[in-house]
């Protein structure tokens, strides 16, 4: 079945609605659920009780564009929300996973990748944040305990979200990971959301969930949101505390692929990027924990049997 429904995803979202910025009386005494109860949600929208129950619980084929609109205004949705509630109502109900073959980075952002040279640290990302190519700025800002030619191939591939969780040198690199960390999440449902029918996505999605207890967390909130830009504060292992900001584009043909590029936000920064390696550098081996559950094969993105989300 689908990654997530559009009951589940309704029901996260009547949770976290307040009742009194709808106008409702929130009474005496504690409510015995959060946010808003489906009557009230139901009468506030203009539908029975028994119609949006059903929606909730996936009793319906479909609900119609006008209902839709009509919760989304009730909960106050914002407009990646109101996408990503459009994208999960178009899905079938029971949305067959399929696995698709491994992403390859279109011509087009390859080449822009080159003309940013060594001047910007950059990486290309897949729909699933897997990296399909970086620069070799990119790389040492980034991953540089991974082999540089790991992109290229994709059982070695390193992957973004499963690294940002569950690989502890990447954690370690993140001074800001708990500011971080939500966005990441959320991102990864707007994309399930996207793509319902991604098995791979759903692996993913599903081992995250069983190996981490933050991402479990995070992902039991139903937030969505898009990732477009942000900030991120680095301690590098060689280069120290770096401020960069993040920037993602996109290209029309490939809408799947981002270019992610990182920028300093200030001097010092400016000035330890520029003591990235150049270009012709060799190589370093990968860097190893001696923790319990750190392998190499987990390092290099290779995971463990995969878990499908039933």
């Amino acid at each position: 079945m689908a990654i997530e429904t559009l009951g589940a995803f309704l029901k996260a979202c009547r949770d976290k609605t307040d009742p009194e910025a709808v106008g409702l009386d929130p009474g005496r005494g504690r409510r015995r659920v959060p946010g808003l109860r489906r009557e009230e949600i139901a009468r506030l929208a203009g539908v029975s009780v028994g119609y949006y129950t059903r929606i909730e619980q996936g009793q319906t084929a479909a609900a119609s564009a006008q209902v839709l609109y009509a919760l989304a205004s009730v909960m106050r949705l914002t407009d990646t929300e109101k996408a990503h509630l459009s994208n999960l109502a178009s899905s079938p109900p029971r949305q067959r996973l399929v696995r698709e073959a491994a992403e390859r980075p279109y011509p087009r952002v390859v080449a822009l990748l080159g003309s940013l040279r060594e001047t910007i640290p950059a990486v290309v990302l897949g729909r699933r944040g897997d990296i399909l190519a970086w620069n070799h700025a990119g790389h040492e800002l980034c991953f540089p305990h991974y082999p540089y030619d790991a992109p290229g191939d994709p059982e070695r591939r390193p992957s973004v979200p499963w690294s940002f969780f569950l690989d502890p040198l990447v954690r370690d690199l993140y001074a800001n990971w708990d500011d971080l960390a939500p966005v990441h999440v959320a991102y990864l449902r707007l994309t399930a959301g996207r793509y319902p029918g991604d098995a791979r996505l759903a692996e993913l999605i599903g081992e995250l969930s069983i190996r981490s207890s933050e991402f479990s967390t995070l992902w039991a909130r139903g937030e969505v949101a898009d990732c477009t830009v942000g900030n991120m504060v680095l301690a590098h292992p060689t280069l120290g505390r770096l401020d960069l900001d993040y920037q993602v584009w996109l290209q029309p043909e490939s809408p799947d692929h981002r270019l992610e590029i990182y920028t300093r936000n200030d001097n010092a920064t400016a000035d330890a990027l520029a003591l990235l390696p150049d270009p012709l550098h060799q190589v370093r081996p990968p860097r190893h924990r001696p923790d319990s559950d750190w392998t190499p094969g987990l390092a290099l993105g290779k995971r463990p049997a995969s878990i499908t989300l039933q």
